[in-house]
């Protein structure tokens, strides 16, 4: 018993912790099964690459809109009801594609459900602030995002199966409905389980006041970030095009990868959780930084299955230290409005990288060479800039 509650200390798990803990694995279960095929979905129905691309782009900038919706409700009407209300988007989007089986009808529900992350995590992150000492912060944050890999590996592993016993429209429209499901379950679960103790609130300021309010080093994280994620984003949805289109490889051998993947992230959060203690955060958001930028590359000159079992695992590495840079965002913040500076800080980064998302389409049509060297490109220069300019801080301001 004592054993368990030191292990429950270390992790800083606490009864509102594990409620959320279980909430992200019911919604992401849900979301994973299909989000992760919607490209191949798409293309089966009759959109072309450029539904591909606009879609991807939906995702990025509804991921701007949303970071500071989601941090705005949040710190309004507490991180509980702001759950309940996220999941009821979900909820409706999942409905629309399951009636309306066409490629319209995809773009339009996932309007509703295919950023319940950038809607929730401002919300989680407060709840995590709310609850647990600012030394064991980091650790939160890292414990909430290797259980959010659970559902993120598995899910497309049993999304890919539906597909392949189903083919891709009946399998991909039972995905979806296995996705209402959870998410109905999950409602009730934020209902009856979650507490909401909320910190002290403090009127809510407008973007550009939490702009200016931002301390420089979060600044300097921000320029860098955005274009990392121009790496990141620029081959992100036609990763799977590349390996299944591409290279002839199948949605369950997609789905194996994405489990690696998810593995290697899983493996390295809490050791990293407990490094970010000991050295300083400009290390570790920099080697961070430096497997978002190889990434592209990699996959580039990865043919056969090994090739890419090896690239995925550079994947899996490249979330080194994102608990570590979530974690530090939040304990920057100002207190009483913590979630509205997250959301801001997501809402800035988003909707620049999602111009790039767009753009993304029209590098693919000249060739997947371009647009993966194009994403390395812009990955090293993000990456140089913080070696250069990032401030040398700990995780434990």
């Amino acid at each position: 018993m004592k054993s368990l509650k030191k292990t429950a200390q270390f992790l800083g798990l606490n009864r509102s912790m594990g409620a959320m803990l279980v909430m992200v694995i019911l919604l992401g279960m849900g979301e994973k099964m299909g989000e992760r095929f919607l490209p191949i979905y798409l293309l089966a129905i009759g959109g072309s690459v450029y539904a591909v691309g606009f879609l991807n782009a939906l995702d990025n900038f509804l991921s701007a809109i949303y970071s500071w919706i989601g941090g705005y409700v949040s710190d309004k009407v507490g991180y509980k009801k702001a759950l309940m209300i996220y999941t009821l988007f979900s909820i409706f989007g999942y409905l629309i594609i399951i009636l309306f089986p066409s490629w319209q009808a995809v773009l339009t529900g996932a309007i509703f459900f295919i950023s319940w992350t950038a809607l929730s995590l401002p919300a989680i992150l407060s709840l995590v602030s709310s609850t647990l000492k600012k030394e064991k912060q980091t650790m939160g944050v890292s414990v909430h995002s290797l259980i959010r890999r659970i559902p993120m590996a598995l899910g497309p592993l049993f999304g890919g199966i539906l597909i392949q016993m189903y083919g891709i429209l009946v399998g991909a429209r039972i995905a979806f409905m296995v996705a209402l499901a959870f998410a109905l379950l999950s409602l009730v679960f934020i209902y009856f389980f979650i507490e909401d103790r909320q910190e002290e609130k403090l009127p809510i300021a407008n973007i550009v006041e939490t702009v200016k309010s931002m301390p420089a080093e979060l600044r300097t994280l921000l320029v860098s970030d955005i274009l990392i994620r121009f790496a990141e984003q620029i081959p992100y949805a036609f990763v799977v095009v590349w390996i299944m289109q591409s290279n002839q490889q199948s949605a369950v051998n997609f789905s194996i990868l994405t489990m690696i993947e998810m593995a290697v992230a899983m493996i390295i959060y809490i050791p990293v959780a407990y490094l970010s203690e000991k050295i300083s955060n400009k290390t570790i958001v920099s080697i961070t930084f430096f497997f978002f930028t190889i990434f592209p590359l990699v996959l580039l000159f990865s043919k056969g299955m090994p090739m890419l079992m090896f690239a995925f695992v550079i994947r899996g590495l490249k979330e080194f230290g994102e608990p570590t840079r979530k974690a530090l965002i939040v304990k920057l913040a100002n207190e009483g409005s913590k979630a509205t500076t997250f959301g801001t800080y997501y809402l800035l980064r988003d909707i620049v990288v999602s111009i790039a998302s767009l753009f993304s389409a029209y590098l693919w049509t000249i060739s997947p060479q371009v647009n993966f060297i194009t994403a390395s490109a812009f990955g090293l220069i993000g990456t140089l800039i913080f070696i250069a300019y990032g401030k040398d801080q700990r995780a434990t301001l």
